[in-house]
């Protein structure tokens, strides 16, 4: 699931470096954090939040095919 989310948000950076992901388990769900450098976070959220719900869809998606529920985060750095 970090793999995915990672390459995800670097195409859409222009910072790719600053782009970091983790893991984090919790008893109902797979919390997965994306921080972005802050003048990144417009590209990430997009218009309406439209890229956002994208990347939360496909991580729901991954996460349905595994029997578990994803959450994703979106943080600035």
């Amino acid at each position: 699931m970090q793999k995915l989310i990672e390459v995800l948000a670097r195409a859409l950076v222009d910072k790719p470096e600053a782009v970091d992901v983790k893991e984090i388990e919790g008893e109902r769900a797979l919390v997965v954090e994306l921080k972005v450098a802050n003048s990144d976070m417009g590209k990430v959220i997009g218009k309406q939040g439209k890229i956002a719900r994208a990347i939360r869809s496909l991580a729901k998606a991954k996460g349905n095919k595994t029997g578990r529920k994803v959450i994703v985060e979106i943080v600035s750095a």
